[in-house]
């Protein structure tokens, strides 16, 4: 007989081989957690038996998980996407229970006329309807954040279905508990349970969000950090046990007081603190959902498990599509948003386990879609990567849409020369385009916010929708002709695919990147950056300048320490305009900025850039400014003519030779 000490320390060995051959593989931790679940449980190897004090301690991990959705739900955020939450949200959860009891009416009918047993109830379809509606959060966010489709017109009604869907398991696990009555109690157990659900919640969301604030605030100012962690799993597990004691459950309890949190200022970090036990505990959950499964019916009734795998996922994606389009979506836009929220998710299995322990679906039918809804979401990794053929296959128009989608910023750009590409229009995109106008240099900026895209171009800014990680979008946007392209957003993976897709299609084109701090430094580096611009370390500087003015530094000291660590960190920096004042011992030799114009007379007049050879005496040629006043970037095949000027960069010396090379040869 195991203890409890080796219970815990093997599942988290299996926590830990689970997550770890996940991450190889590049697939979400919960398809890890589900399968070294089958594999320890009873019905696999049998190394562990299923513990009834594991089993209490991964309900915790739901209880975190609606405590995590809790402090989501944001009423300016439902607001503002409340066509897709209460219209395509709303009706996609609805119409998946009602064909599923209506399905099962049909089944229940034609298995009678032909003499076979089904003895599914609609109360069980109902349960197995609501599992059917969810879709993965966990998988879905993550994959489409890694793709930047967060912010793109499928992203969007994926994220208001998905809302929605999270919303609802609320309601449902009132209702399913409810339905476990049966018979002429059914009635009356509802009525009981939404009365008391909607007593309790008003009680709670009248006078809690006060009570909630000036609680924190109390426990805040003792200034502890174990004192504010011990009060926040107070709250949440008191009200779990109030919602559980009154009759409703645990979950329900979690989620308002994620709610109540939400509503403070101490929001982010209960974020923060909570988050070791949500990952944890829920692991757990996954982990004992898996040892549930009994592969032996799955073996004798495989073609049961695919036909649950198969016709759910289909139905699903045909649903969600059909009603994207009601609600106004593009074909390739509605077939997309189907395709992301076919497959089942972590709240359908607390939906199923729901069901399972109050009677309403049979044993012998857990096993069979528990396979079907992990088999799902082990597919959902590839339906996204293949996602866009499989929309191009099905949906002509949408090839149409992007085309037309490129060629409005290839419109815009097609005039534009020696221009900056901004990734991303954020605040700093933003001001980076203001600094521009200022001094008349041209840009463009391509941003997946479509508001924010519709309200910048409606002022008069260029800025257009697009993807920057996208090769279409960046040779739409004028990549072989920009002067340099600008990252202004921190997303280390996209980062990435802009570089390399630069590298290989304009290697010539210099690249500036922003980042949070210096951990990715050198891969970015690596990957052809031209500069790294770490918001950390400006934020240092600026910090350490204004403490050294406070405390009595010259500000020409303080000016000079902090350009001197500017020097240190960034290359470019480094190469500067010569003055007057720069003839210091130390600065002599330092590389610096020097713009060399072009008489008529000029031997370099005529002839490319590459020809030249600069470069052998150690000078790059920044960029050159034509007698139009155009900026070009100085690439080895441009042609030198009279009246442009070359902004070189070098070694005093260097420069002085590159200048007499440029007109006297």
């Amino acid at each position: 007989m195991a203890t409890t000490l080796e219970v815990v320390l093997l599942y988290l060995i299996a926590a830990v081989l689970g997550v770890v051959g996940c991450r190889l593989l590049k697939l979400p931790p919960m398809l890890g957690y589900l399968a070294v679940g089958v594999l320890i449980g009873p019905n696999a190897l049998a190394v562990a038996k299923d513990s009834s004090a594991m089993a209490n301690l991964a309900e915790f991990g739901v209880v975190f998980l609606m405590f995590a959705i809790g402090l989501e739900f944001n009423l300016p955020k439902l607001r503002s996407m409340r066509t897709l939450v209460f219209g395509l949200g709303l009706t996609q959860v609805v119409l998946t229970v009602l064909g599923a009891v209506l399905g099962n009416l049909l089944l229940t009918s034609a298995t009678a006329w032909f003499g076979l047993p089904w003895d599914l109830g609609w109360q069980g379809a109902f349960v197995l309807g609501a599992a059917m509606a969810m879709s993965s959060t966990a998988i879905v966010v993550k994959l489409m954040a890694e793709r930047l489709e967060l912010e793109s017109e499928h992203g969007r009604r994926v994220m208001g279905v998905l809302l929605f869907q999270d919303l609802a398991v609320v309601p449902l696990l009132v209702l399913i508990p409810a339905l476990g009555s049966g018979g002429e109690g059914l009635v009356t157990a509802l009525g009981s349970a939404l009365v008391k659900a909607v007593v309790l919640l008003t009680l709670l969301l009248m006078g809690g969000q006060r009570l909630m604030r000036w609680w924190l605030t109390l426990v805040a100012r003792r200034k502890s950090e174990e004192l504010f962690m011990l009060n926040l799993l107070l709250v949440t597990l008191g009200l779990a046990w109030l919602t559980e004691h009154v009759g409703l459950s645990l979950a329900l309890g979690a989620f308002v007081a994620g709610m109540l949190v939400a509503e403070t200022e101490y929001k982010h970090q209960v974020e923060a603190d909570i988050r070791p036990f949500h990952d944890v505990l829920l692991g757990l959950f996954f982990i004992t959902i898996g040892m549930k499964l009994d592969w032996h019916p799955v073996w004798d009734h495989w073609l049961l498990v695919l036909t649950l795998t198969t016709l759910p996922v289909l139905t699903k994606a045909a649903l969600v599509a059909a009603l994207a389009r009601v609600f106004r979506a593009t074909p390739g836009v509605a077939l997309r948003t189907g395709l992301y929220l076919a497959q089942a998710g972590e709240f359908g299995f607390v939906l199923l386990t729901l069901g399972g322990e109050h009677g309403l679906i049979d044993a012998r039918w857990q096993s069979p879609v528990l396979a079907s809804m992990v088999l799902s979401m082990l597919a959902t990794p590839f339906v996204i990567l293949y996602s866009n053929r499989i929309v191009m296959r099905l949906s002509a128009s949408d090839w149409l849409m992007q085309s037309v989608q490129l060629t409005a910023i290839a419109k815009k750009a097609i005039r534009t020369e020696a221009h900056v590409i901004i990734c991303g229009y954020g605040r700093s995109g933003q001001n980076l385009a203001r600094l521009l106008e200022q001094e008349h240099i041209p840009y463009m900026a391509l941003d997946l916010d479509p508001d924010r895209v519709r309200q910048a171009a409606a002022a008069g800014q260029s800025v257009v929708f697009g993807d920057a990680a996208r090769l279409t979008s960046l040779v739409a946007a004028g990549l072989s002709r920009a002067s340099a392209v600008v990252i202004s957003y921190h997303d280390t993976p996209s980062a990435l695919k802009v570089l390399h897709l630069v590298q290989q299609h304009a290697p010539q084109v210099p690249v500036v990147v922003r980042t949070l701090d210096d951990s990715d430094l050198e891969k970015l580096r690596a990957a052809g950056a031209t500069e790294v611009v770490p918001e950390a370390l400006e934020g240092s500087l600026m910090l350490a300048s204004q403490a050294l003015a406070l405390v009595g530094v010259p500000l020409r000291r303080v000016i000079r320490l902090v350009q001197d660590a500017r020097y240190e960190r960034y290359g470019l920096l480094r190469d500067y305009f010569h003055g007057a004042d720069d003839d210091s011992a130390g600065e002599a030799q330092q590389p610096r900025l020097r713009t060399v114009g072009l008489p008529p007379g000029a031997v370099s007049v005529g002839r490319p850039l590459g020809l030249l050879a600069l470069d052998g005496l150690g000078v790059h040629v920044v960029s050159v400014r034509g007698a139009d006043g155009h900026v070009r970037p100085g690439e080895a095949d441009f042609v030198l003519t009279a009246g442009d000027t070359l902004l070189l960069s070098g070694r005093p010396e260097a420069l002085a030779l590159a200048e007499t090379r440029l007109l006297t040869g």
